[in-house]
């Protein structure tokens, strides 16, 4: 089963066709959700734009497995979904967005510090994802890591150069298996380069390569996997108030280096 030779073969089951049966049992209107949308896997954000009544749900998401919420983030309408956690559901919804009409995706995940760097940014942006998942080996053949899109990246960096001291550019470690961090598995990931290890960017990236779609992973570099009290401490608003300004960011940068996306 691990042998995919068929990387070029279309796929009977598609996003597209779900969808039609979702809609058609919701009695839903086919419309198009906002072109720009974020992934929200621990659901901070989320939770704190509806808490504030920056959000509302989304009546056009057809999903069966989650709830979209609409805001305005960078005077852009932005769709989104919380708690996709994990490689195969982030890349699911990932998939089911942009046959729902989505052009931008970016995810913003919390992170374990696997880089033993003293001055470590807190937010990264993931140039790099090593591929230790199982979700990226259906979309692009097996090698190293995923990687964000070159133009994408180009067109980042000029934002990079003026953005808060916490964000920088990073490769993360995308693991399936949270709690088989060992001391062995940090180590090769520290060799290889890794300065953070979370669950969805190199599946994501590998979709968006395969898809030719345009995502843009960054990652909260949150905790030191708990091996000392007082972990998992992400700041104002269980750090919503500090991500959505990195999102902020990313998002005007794209927008400088590309038509309006609203």
């Amino acid at each position: 089963m691990l042998d995919h030779r068929d990387l070029g073969e279309p796929s009977l089951f598609t996003p597209g066709n779900l969808l039609r049966e979702a809609r058609r049992q919701k009695s839903m209107v086919k419309r198009r959700i906002p072109p720009v949308c974020m992934l929200d896997p621990d659901g901070d954000i989320v939770r704190y734009l509806v808490r504030k009544g920056r959000a509302t749900p989304n009546q056009d998401w057809a999903c069966y497995h989650t709830i979209m919420f609409e805001c305005r983030l960078a005077d852009t309408r932005v769709g989104i979904v919380g708690n996709a956690v994990g490689s195969p559901f982030a890349v699911l919804v990932a998939e089911e967005m942009f046959a729902s009409g989505c052009a931008l995706l970016v995810s913003m995940t919390s992170a374990g510090r696997v880089s033993e760097q003293a001055d470590l940014p807190r937010f990264l942006l993931i140039a790099r994802a090593l591929r230790d998942e199982g979700t990226s080996d259906r979309y692009v053949r097996r090698n190293g890591s995923s990687r964000l899109d070159e133009m994408l990246l180009k067109g980042l960096r000029p934002a990079l150069k003026r953005s808060p001291s916490f964000l920088g550019v990073g490769t993360s470690w995308t693991t399936d298996a949270p709690f088989r961090e060992t001391a062995t598995a940090i180590r090769r990931a520290r060799k290889l380069g890794a300065d953070c290890v979370e669950m969805e960017a190199a599946a994501l990236y590998a979709f968006a390569k395969a898809r030719k779609k345009r995502v843009v992973c960054l990652a909260h570099v949150t905790n030191s996997m708990a091996l000392s009290k007082g972990d998992f401490e992400k700041g104002e608003e269980e750090g919503s108030v500090d991500s959505l300004t990195v999102v902020e960011l990313i998002l005007r940068a794209l927008r400088r280096n590309r038509p309006p996306v609203d």
